[in-house]
């Protein structure tokens, strides 16, 4: 057969079974989006394997076979998926959450809450990823001064929003990082 029969022959198949695959798909699916994957991989696979494609209502039961696997293996890869999601939030988790002190976190969360998310951006830059005001400055694209401006004031900003939440805390977060440590 030459190619424009596979091509005509195809487009015919296709137009004759779209309606009823795509019902296959989207009443096994959990949303539209898989279904419609589904059927695409269904009809590639259909025209890789024209010569296997039998004729009339034979063809139709091929690709209701054809869609059965895809879905078989669709459905694989999401567990694979949502297995692996799962292991690397729990490994984020673990390496990335820092243990609450119990009384120690009192109203810091909320106090970074108040913030902008620029502030909160600076902040967590110095403290989690533990950048001095020159790194900062190479991520923000700006001058190591302008970094070391926009730092203090978030700092400020932060010590206030902490007043409000923890009146007591706020002296703690006011007191210059240097101070702090060197105790």
């Amino acid at each position: 057969m030459s190619e424009r029969d596979d091509r005509s022959r195809f487009e015919a198949v296709y137009r004759r079974t779209y309606e009823q695959i795509l019902g296959y798909a989207v009443r096994r699916c959990s949303s539209p989006e898989d279904a419609a994957d589904v059927v695409a991989e269904t009809y590639v696979i259909a025209w890789r394997r024209m010569t296997d494609l039998p004729d009339g209502e034979a063809g139709k039961l091929w690709l209701y076979g054809v869609a059965r696997r895809v879905l078989a293996n669709h459905r694989r890869s999401e567990r694979r998926r949502l297995t692996r999601h799962t292991e690397l939030t729990g490994e984020v988790e673990h390496l990335y959450t820092t243990p609450s002190h119990h009384g120690e976190q009192d109203g810091v969360d909320e106090a970074m809450g108040m913030l902008s998310d620029s502030d909160r951006e600076l902040l967590a830059l110095t403290l989690w990823e533990g950048l001095d005001p020159g790194e900062i400055a190479t991520v923000l694209d700006c001058s190591r001064n302008a970094a070391r401006i926009r730092l203090h004031r978030a700092r400020k900003r932060f010590a206030k929003a902490l007043e409000k939440t923890r009146p007591s805390a706020a002296r703690f977060a006011s007191r210059p990082l240097i101070e702090r440590e060197s105790r």
